[in-house]
């Protein structure tokens, strides 16, 4: 399942969230998916209330969530999110 996305995605939806969400204490949200950094911006997360997705160094990422449905509809949020925003 979690070949549905890339680091490169990843990235560009944290960067799409940034430009295009609300911003709340250094956190940003658009479309039911927040993006955010650690402390020193090596760490991307993104998450809805289901989901977490955090990328770090490597071009690796890690995911938790409890269900195949819950993965599938985080992952249907960020790709549209990919493809309707610049």
């Amino acid at each position: 399942m979690e070949n549905d996305i890339s680091v490169r995605m990843i990235l560009s939806v944290f960067e799409k969230i940034t430009d295009h969400g609300t911003t709340k204490d250094d956190r940003h949200e658009l479309e039911g998916v927040t993006a955010f950094t650690d402390h020193d911006g090596y760490t991307v997360f993104l998450e809805d209330h289901k989901v977490k997705l955090r990328t770090g160094f490597h071009n690796t990422y890690h995911l938790d969530y409890d269900s195949a449905r819950d993965y599938e509809n985080f992952i249907k949020k960020i790709k549209h999110i990919e493809n309707n925003y610049d």
